[in-house]
């Protein structure tokens, strides 16, 4: 079940200049982002959460488990549509 008040919500996270639309303009130049580029580059500490609302919102987010160094982390990169 959705939150009620999920629009409200994601309206006030995807204001112009936050953390969520620098992010999506992030992906939408091409580039895949993991959670250390989006704290390093944008202060996010939650991509997972950032990108959880993008996908709601209707972008195809492909999502890859990495593993280096015994340790693994998510990286998300934007599908465009065709």
């Amino acid at each position: 079940m959705l939150n009620r008040n999920y629009k409200k919500i994601t309206d006030r996270v995807h204001k112009e200049g936050s953390q969520s639309n620098r992010i999506l303009k992030h992906m939408q130049e091409g580039y895949g982002i993991t959670p250390i580029t989006a704290l390093q580059n944008y202060g996010c500490f939650r991509l997972a959460a950032v990108v959880f609302d993008l996908k709601r919102e209707g972008h195809n987010i492909e999502t890859t488990i990495i593993r280096e160094n015994e340790k693994k982390f998510a990286r998300y990169k934007l599908i465009p549509n065709v």
